[in-house]
């Protein structure tokens, strides 16, 4: 056998091997076996790389000491005995430093690879009861954050058990507690006799090291692996404010908007969620979809009926500040289609026409605001562009915006050509300005739910056809669409995906006793009038508070040429950038 040193690789000791191979009349087959094998370029550049991965870890890095932080303790006393430089003064001052002293900590953590909380030994002289065979002793680490489970009382035995386990908390990561463990004893103190919230106190006030006896589940859970469930919460919820969850410091605070994993529904009433994108692991308490309805349906019945006169439904835009107005839609000399909205109310027709609206609200089907099941959604090149539809308050005049979008890119931006009774005038053209239909075909269309919206002036039907909106869709434009925000729910399909815009006037609030470069509140109060001026503020708070939830941008209106600069970034990141949008919108 030839004498290698150690530092030869493995391939050079396999080669001189084979070398010195002599044929065997027994042996024949297996030592052409092994040529062969050693003879490969695969298995040679095999040997190489193992051997480059050893040479790595034998020439890794190592620390030179395993007690930086202790080192630089001792320095920092040798330098305060003797006497003081202006370098030694600097060199103190820097090992002074907080962030320093951590680095150092680090550094000591990672040398001696004590990853792990050290706990403290069991005591010797811990008592077990009768059940010894079958009683578990878990000892966690428990800093500021929640144990993470829960408790109940058990009706017919009385007994403390497990009621569920917050995945990612201190109990999950153990492995060791289980829904339906039996809880003994916390820290030495027996819980017999005590109630859920009692033993909860005990736990909340309990730092560093926790001791649970435990009796195990006559049947431990299976781990389950964390749902992938994306749901976008359609309400606010505090659960300090919330008397009904079982521990209010296992809770997840949320906002209207806001996108919640869904990890666990084990439970039909409170589920665990985690916000995506908020750096805690721990999973907290939502209310369950189901439950959250049920509470909404109580509160819907306690609404009395002062506060339902006092609610107000939202008006929309006007296209042009002129009552009884049907002008033309020509910007610079060139006519874009479908930008006059006769058909729809002007604001004396509006207060005529609200109580009756309202009670047509009423009317349709109750819809409980909790959560809407979501999927990231990013455009591809081949797909339709996405329906945009603009939600306009009161005076945030969104047609003189979407006249220039369209006319500085005809080519990539047009609108869905409306339907009209009315007679065609001598300058207009079928299919430009509108589309010219009989009453019988316009009703018979409004039976086929096949318009988007639709109204009537001056006795003559006018409405956006679904068909409109697909003709601009097909042609690969992007089709922007000035909808009452009731119109929304009917939009928001697989075909159409759309993304809707909110887009509210700039309103400063008046100051008493101001300044001139702060009175824009009190000038626009004398231009408009007291009672037009508040309600164009309740628009848009009407708005937003009943229609939120279907709103994916909000976008305040200044000036004209600043809003169209904000409202085109807006059009470019809908095209390249991904969003949540509902499940069923790409399922289906």
């Amino acid at each position: 056998m030839p004498v290698q040193s150690t530092a030869a690789g493995l391939h050079e000791v396999l080669a001189l091997l084979t070398a010195q191979l002599r044929p065997d009349a027994n042996l024949t087959a297996e030592i052409g076996f092994l040529t062969e094998v050693f003879s490969e370029n695969s298995f040679n550049s095999l040997l190489k790389i193992h051997q480059k991965l050893r040479q790595f870890v034998r020439q890794g890095p190592s620390p030179a000491l395993h007690s930086a932080a202790a080192l630089a303790e001792d320095i920092s006393e040798e330098l305060q005995s003797g006497s003081h430089n202006s370098d030694m003064r600097e060199l103190m001052h820097l090992l002074a430093k907080p962030h320093v002293q951590a680095v150092l900590s680090a550094h000591d953590t990672v040398a001696r690879k004590a990853f792990d909380p050290v706990l403290p030994p069991m005591p010797d002289d811990l008592e077990v009861e009768e059940e010894e065979e079958s009683m578990k002793i878990v000892r966690l680490v428990k800093n500021k954050e929640p144990l993470g489970a829960t408790i109940r009382m058990d009706e017919q035995t009385g007994a403390v058990v497990v009621a569920r386990i917050m995945r990612g908390g201190a109990a999950d990561r153990s492995g060791l507690v289980h829904v339906g463990d039996e809880l003994r004893e916390v820290n030495e103190i027996p819980v017999e006799h005590k109630t859920p919230e009692e033993i909860s106190q005990i736990l909340a006030q309990c730092q560093g090291s926790i001791t649970l006896k435990l009796i195990p589940a006559v049947k431990e859970e299976d781990p389950l692996n964390e749902s992938k469930i994306h749901m976008r919460a359609l309400f606010d919820y505090d659960p300090s404010e919330d008397k009904a969850i079982p521990c209010k410091e296992a809770g997840l605070p949320f906002r209207k908007g806001d996108i919640l994993q869904v990890v666990s529904q084990d439970d039909s009433v409170w589920w665990q969620a985690k916000r995506v994108g908020d750096a805690n692991l721990r999973a907290g308490l939502i209310p369950s979809k189901r439950f959250q309805e049920k509470r909404l349906a109580f509160r819907r019945k306690s609404i009395t009926l002062e506060q339902e006169k006092s609610s107000k439904r939202p008006s929309y835009d006007q296209s042009c500040e002129k009552e009884d107005c049907d002008c033309d839609g020509y910007l610079n000399g060139q006519y874009i289609a479908g930008l006059r909205r006769s058909f729809r109310l002007s604001r004396k027709d509006r207060q005529a026409n609200q109580n009756e609206e309202k009670q047509t609200e009423q009317n349709d089907n109750i819809e409980y605001l909790t959560y809407e099941e979501v999927v990231v959604y990013h455009r591809r090149p081949n797909d339709f562009h996405r329906l945009v539809v603009l939600v306009g308050s009161i005076g945030a005049k969104i047609n003189e915006m979407r006249q220039r979008i369209i006319a500085d890119n005809p080519n990539r931006y047009n609108v869905a050509v409306p339907s009209t009774t009315r007679q065609k005038k001598v300058h207009e053209r079928q299919g430009m300005e509108y589309h010219f239909v009989s009453k019988l075909s316009f009703e018979a269309d409004i039976q086929k739910n096949r318009f988007v919206e639709h109204g009537e002036y001056k006795d003559n039907l006018y409405g956006i056809n679904i068909d409109s909106i697909r003709t601009v869709m097909l042609k690969k434009k992007i089709c922007l669409v000035d909808a009452n925000p009731q119109t929304i729910k009917h939009l928001r399909t697989a075909e159409f995906k759309p993304y809707v815009i909110f887009i509210k006037p700039f309103i400063q609030e008046p100051k008493p006793n101001s300044s001139t470069a702060e009175t824009s509140g009190n000038d626009i109060i004398k231009e408009l009038g007291e009672e037009e001026y508040q309600e164009m503020i309740q628009s848009a708070a009407d708005i937003e508070e009943q229609y939120g939830h279907l709103i994916d941008k909000v976008m305040v209106k200044g000036d004209l040429q600043t809003a169209c600069n904000e409202f085109k970034i807006i059009l470019d990141s809908i095209e390249r950038e991904s969003f949540w949008v509902p499940a069923r919108w790409v399922r289906s």
